[in-house]
């Protein structure tokens, strides 16, 4: 009877478990612990990897926007001979208001017609320019050629005729607020230009720069896991038995 009694206590539920036997318990939540700590990494690089190609549209986005600032600004009048200029006042709105930049580009004046906008100086030989349209041509006996102008948002032609020494050109096209951007830049050019430039290299330094690193990084990052996974190879051949397929 004891003998019996004492059978059933060793092999009964009170009988120890062997302590290098993992437990089955514990299994799923140190997976799962695992799982949330490699989550935590990926989420982060994904994030990172956002932000930077958030960072580098709208970097390219601005230099796309300050080069082609410059062309219309002076790359194209300066190969084609022709002049920026900012519309000050309200004399020829609605069809250019202030702050609207006009390129006008030289023409030989016997090819102005009725309809043309035109710049031409206030007083001949003088730097102050107005740009009007021209509302009639005259020509006088001995060939000459005047033009009497207007502002589209004038009520009446400007007082005196426009002689032909006074023309300086026609307007090739225009930009809506972009002429205080001209004034900026024509007004400040001896130091914006090469500061312009100095900062345009120096962004391109910044991102060469980093592109080396992150793919120096990236190559540094395969070569550590390619060495992980002949290293773990290594250790289950080792602990292979030999003969075992």
């Amino acid at each position: 009877m004891s003998a019996h009694l004492a059978g059933r206590r060793t092999g009964g539920p009170d009988q120890r478990r062997d302590p290098a036997r993992p437990s089955q318990g514990r299994a799923p939540h140190t997976r799962s612990r695992s799982r949330r700590a490699g989550a935590q990494p990926a989420d982060r690089s994904a994030l990172v990897s956002v932000l930077r190609a958030v960072g580098f549209g709208l970097s390219t986005g601005l230099v796309l926007l300050v080069a082609a600032l410059a062309v219309v600004l002076i790359v194209i009048p300066k190969a084609t001979g022709s002049m920026p200029l900012t519309v000050l006042t309200q004399s020829m709105e609605p069809t250019l208001p202030p702050g609207t930049l006009v390129v006008v580009r030289p023409v030989a004046t016997d090819r102005i017609e009725v309809g043309d906008v035109v710049t031409y100086q206030i007083t001949s030989g003088q730097a102050a320019v107005v740009t009007h349209r021209v509302i009639a041509v005259s020509s006088s006996s001995d060939g000459g050629r005047t033009f009497t102008t207007k502002g589209d948002n004038n009520a009446v032609a400007d007082s005196r005729p426009v002689l032909p020494a006074q023309i300086r050109g026609t307007v090739w096209y225009s930009l809506p607020e972009i002429g205080t951007v001209n004034q900026f830049v024509n007004g400040s050019r001896s130091w914006l230009i090469p500061t312009a430039a100095t900062l345009l290299l120096g962004y391109a330094a910044v991102m060469i720069t980093l592109g080396v690193v992150s793919t120096v990084r990236r190559r540094r990052a395969a070569r550590r896991a390619s060495s992980g996974d002949l290293r773990a190879a290594g250790r289950h051949r080792q602990r292979t038995p030999a003969g075992t397929p």
